[in-house]
């Protein structure tokens, strides 16, 4: 059974908060969106699932540093397959939209697995599509051992995108199992 660990990006509080918008804590959004894809996961039958953060109040780490190598090493420690980091995004302007997603290089698993996630994403929100981009420089994909793609679903900092992210987290996990199945053949 192949294993794959979902890392709800940032902490609850102290070191590694996430962005802010709209009334809304990217870290919250993560934890959520990440139950919600495990238990899509878990309820195939076919997929052996751990989460960064088992509780929407659990940290990792005491520093933006420890707490991104407690994520990376779990994930190694525990041979995962796949490692997905969920993200939203940013921006100083509120009009920013649309889905992308990081992996370490091109062409690479992470790449392509990367590109049917921000494809399944799109499909199922209607965003935009920004697209898939090469970051070597991420911890996260660096790092990883495994095929590991950072996704960032929408833009926090967008009223709109904010609203899809507080009203219906679920069709973000919904999103992204989709393209995990695409990618992967595997319900």
């Amino acid at each position: 059974m192949p294993k794959i660990y979902i890392d709800q990006g940032h902490n609850p509080s102290g070191a590694n908060t996430g962005a802010e918008g709209n009334g809304l804590r990217e870290q919250d959004v993560t934890y959520e969106v990440g139950r919600r894809l495990a238990t899509l996961l878990r309820q195939s039958g076919n997929w052996d699932v751990r989460l960064s953060r088992n509780t929407p109040d659990e940290v990792l780490g005491n520093s933006n540093a420890s707490s991104l190598r407690t994520r990376v090493n779990e994930a190694n420690s525990w041979g995962a397959d796949y490692f997905i980091s969920v993200h939203t995004n940013g921006s100083t302007d509120p009009s920013a939209r649309g889905v992308e997603a990081y992996a370490y290089s091109r062409p690479s698993r992470a790449f392509n697995l990367g590109e049917d996630i921000v494809n399944s994403l799109v499909e199922a929100t209607g965003f935009p599509k920004r697209g898939m981009f090469v970051r070597p420089g991420l911890y996260v994909l660096k790092r990883t051992s495994m095929p590991a793609v950072l996704v960032e679903i929408g833009f926090i900092s967008n009223p709109g995108e904010a609203a899809v992210m507080r009203d219906n987290p679920g069709l973000f996990a919904r999103g992204i199992y989709n393209g995990i199945v695409e990618y992967t053949g595997i319900q």
